[in-house]
Formats: structure tokens, sequence, C-alpha cells
């Protein structure tokens, strides 16, 4: 994977013709800039510790042995038809929202995999969005260690004639590749409103093939519009009864919207815990049943750790099911009816 600046000033190059120019500065009729804070309050980024891996060594060990053991002419060529899908051009640039019923089970983790993996295997800009003020952890989980302007900021500043050039500044970069707009500086704030968030995707929706929105929970008034009007949607589901129970209601809210929503939907089926006494076949038999796909997103012992996303340290797992969610993702987003 190469490193994000450069994927970003090649991205830029193709696009304009031209390097970068620096971070856009605010003309002098505009609102003060706000101030860069951190993400992670200093005094607690040096209790992180390492990152640890998602796979034991013995599976690591294991997995290297079957590589050699076996000819991967098929396992190729499924990943090389995944990364096709993942790849699939679009003319006019497509919004995924991710929403869960609650908080706490992994949204914003499985929001921040999919805008690695887009950015990862595409050319064109990619934007990850925050669309949840309520201190999310999406730009922790993204790796970026300062915020500074909003979606709130960004939306009384877009103008029509803005480019891609214009509007960077007012991103954050990611070390993989990429940008992330968060919702706020990690302060409690004002909510996001719907007003806000249909300005800052129809705005920047010409700029970025892909933007992946990550919503607030269920039945919140924005994650309600952000499932009404994306191109594809994201539910993530956790391993648990409850959890189970609640988003198989949500399908079923969503195939009573007027323009089939359900066709657009994926669910993330993800693990918390390595102990989850829930059948997992019977699980996602469950969610398939009104007729959505279901990726199941496994147990990971680096993405459990919290703190920064570092893709190297994932599970091998989990980095294929990441691909195949974006992958069922991508292919619903390009069939739907662009807006």
């Amino acid at each position: 994977m190469t490193g994000g600046g450069e994927q970003q000033q090649e991205v830029l190059r193709q696009l304009t013709g031209a390097a970068p120019p620096a971070p856009v500065a605010p003309s002098p009729t505009m609102a003060p800039a706000p101030q860069s804070l951190p993400t992670i309050d200093p005094r607690l980024a040096v209790a992180l510790g390492r990152p640890q891996h998602g796979d034991s060594l013995p599976q690591r060990a294991g997995r290297s042995l079957r590589k050699l053991a076996t000819v991967g002419g098929q396992d190729a060529a499924e990943e090389a038809r995944l990364a096709q899908e993942v790849r699939q051009p679009v003319g006019v640039g497509r919004i995924v929202a991710v929403t869960s019923i609650r908080g706490g089970v992994g949204k914003s983790t499985v929001a921040a995999l999919l805008g690695r993996t887009f950015n990862h295997y595409r050319q064109d800009p990619v934007l990850t969005l925050e669309a949840d003020a309520a201190l999310g952890t999406l730009p922790v989980r993204m790796g970026a260690q300062t915020v500074r302007w909003s979606v709130a900021d960004l939306a009384r500043i877009l103008k029509p004639r803005m480019q891609l050039t214009d509007i960077i500044g007012y991103l954050v970069p990611i070390a993989d590749g990429g940008w992330l707009l968060p919702a706020g500086q990690g302060r409690v704030g004002a909510p996001l409103d719907v007003r806000t968030y249909r300005t800052v995707t129809l705005g920047l929706q010409r700029h970025f093939a892909v933007t992946v929105a990550d919503c607030e929970t269920l039945p919140g008034e924005v994650a309600r519009t952000a499932m009404d009007t994306a191109h594809a949607r994201v539910v993530v589901a956790p391993m648990t009864a409850e959890g189970i129970h609640g988003t198989r209601q949500v399908l079923d809210w969503l195939a009573q919207l007027p323009h089939s929503a359900l066709a657009a939907t994926v669910v993330a089926l993800i693990a918390g815990s390595p102990d989850a006494t829930l059948d997992a076949k019977t699980a996602a038999a469950h969610l398939r049943e009104p007729g959505v796909p279901v990726v199941a997103l496994p147990y990971d012992r680096h993405l459990a750790q919290g703190g920064p996303i570092h893709t190297p340290m994932l599970g091998q797992s989990t980095r294929d099911a990441a691909v195949r969610l974006a992958a069922e993702v991508m292919q619903r987003a390009v069939s739907a009816r662009v807006r």
C-alpha cells in the first residue's frame, strides 16, 4: 500500500495536471478558522500501547503453512473478482451510508474499514465523512492525529464554484490515502442537522467518487435521511440476539420505503467478542430473509484494542471480509439511481 500523501498528490495531479496547492486559508470575510485539536488527549495517547495483530502468532503460522501446501489459483481469482467490483467506475459520486441500531457495536469501525478499502483499491478521490456529532470515534479509527474543520464549518463555506483543490484544505488527509471530514472536534456540541448533512454531501458529491458517511444511530433524523438518500446502505449488526432482532426491524422498515431501499442495503454482521455463543449461520440466515446480503466480520484483536486502525495489523479474515463488504456495497451503489 502506497503512502497516503503520495497517493493523494498523484490523484490531484491526474485530476488537475498540477501539484496540489497549500491548504486553503480563510478569506477576510470568513469566520476565523477553528483551532486544530488532538483527537486523543496527549495524556491518554501515551497509554495506547503497541498495536496488536488481529491474528495470533499460531494463526499466522498456520496460514503461512497452508499457503505453501496449496495452489492459490481459485483464491487469487476470487480476490481479483472482488477487487474489480470495488474498482467499478462511477459517473457521479456515490454516497454510502453506514448506521446501526445503537452505539458501541462497531459502526464507526466498519465505516473506517470501508473508507480505507475503497481508497486502497480505487484511483479516484475517496472521502470518509463523519455524520455523527455525538463524540464519534471515526477520526481516531482513521488515524487522524488532529481535527480542525467540521461538517458544519464546511457547510457554511462550501460554494458551487469550488474545485477539489479548494476543498482539500478543509479536510484531514489520511496516512493510507484519502480524506476525512469530521463532525466536530471531539467536544460536546450541537447535533448535526439534516440541512447541514445534505448541503455537504450534495456539494462534495461531484468531487469524490465514493463518500462513506458514518451516520448517527437509528432512528435519528440524520440517519433516516442518510439511509433514504444514499446510493448504498450498510447496517451494522452486533452478533447478539437483541442486535439481530433490532437489525431485522430496520430491514423491514427499509423494505417499506418507496424506492426499494432494501435492494441497495448490505448488513455487516460484526463479532465483538471471541466468545460469542450465538450461532453465526442462524443469525445470518435470519437477516438474509428480507433479501439482503450479509457479510460477517470476525472478531479481530486489533480492532478490539481500539485506537487507530493499522491495516497491516488486521487479521487476514478481517481484511478479506472488508473487501467482500466493499464489493457488495459498490455493486449496489453503482446500480442505484443517481440523485
